[in-house]
């Protein structure tokens, strides 16, 4: 198993205004020369956390995902983050995994942020992918997801783990942001995975404040990094010789409680 070269995206987004957001954020990426495997970008990348669905949200194959699918061809890279989407009637918080040869899966929000109406104004999703990446199994999921540890509790057949790495794109607010910091951690310990959160900053149309944090922690929720405030596009390399020596020495996942999600 090689490494994982993972790339954050901790950028403030212009409100509602799609265009500015992906010219900006191609930009940022055109000019960022690290060697990556994967590009993370936050929650609603194009908008910011909007409840104005029907006005924002594309169907399937127009600009957002089109530009995805350019940005993944060119960097040779997959690129992921989530935006409105409008199919069949319904709208969705819906996370695109895109690889650089077309080839996409998504992932629609299962946790809808009901203290900001969400719940009113999107679909929830049904069901959990797992993406693999150079051997890698990765779980993404989306901000308010991380608060609910069995949707993204790591379970094993076999004596093989479901994946090795779950990662969050976020809005999340600063004013619970000790909440992200310590969740994301726990996440991390209680699947022995690795686990990343990645979160924007700047305030958005609404007056409501995001202060970052985005990082990346290990099986013992250790940090492997933390960009707090700023704005910032950070690469981290996750060894997976390292998950695998961790969970030999401490098989957890072998006396896990078993269930199912209804």
């Amino acid at each position: 198993m090689q490494d994982l070269k993972v790339t954050l995206v901790q950028t403030p987004l212009y409100w509602e205004d799609k265009s500015a957001n992906l010219a900006m954020l191609e930009e940022q990426l055109f000019n960022y020369e690290e060697e990556t495997d994967l590009i993370v970008l936050p929650e609603m990348f194009n908008t910011g956390f909007s409840m104005s669905a029907e006005k924002l949200a594309e169907p399937m194959n127009l600009h957002t995902f089109k530009w995805m699918k350019q940005m993944a061809t060119q960097k040779k890279v997959v690129v992921t983050g989530s935006y409105i989407v409008k199919e069949d009637g319904k709208y969705f918080n819906r996370l695109i995994w895109m690889q650089p040869d077309g080839n996409y899966t998504t992932y629609d929000k299962r946790h809808l942020f009901r203290m900001a109406d969400e719940h009113h104004h999107f679909n929830m999703g049904q069901e959990s992918p797992i993406v693999e990446l150079k051997g890698w199994k990765i779980k993404p999921l989306i901000c308010y997801d991380l608060r609910f540890p069995v949707w993204s509790r790591n379970t094993s057949k076999n004596d093989t783990m479901a994946y090795d790495l779950l990662l969050y794109v976020a809005n999340w607010p600063a004013a619970r942001v000790n909440a992200w910091d310590a969740l994301l951690k726990a996440r991390a310990i209680e699947n022995l995975s690795y686990c990343l959160g990645v979160n924007r900053i700047g305030d958005d149309g609404n007056g409501v404040p995001f202060n970052g944090h985005s990082g990346a922690y290990n099986f013992k929720g250790e940090t492997i990094c933390f960009l707090d405030q700023a704005e910032m596009i950070k690469t981290i390399t996750l060894s997976y010789e390292d998950l695998k020596r961790g969970r030999e020495k401490f098989p957890a996942y072998l006396d896990a409680d078993d269930f199912n999600v209804l």
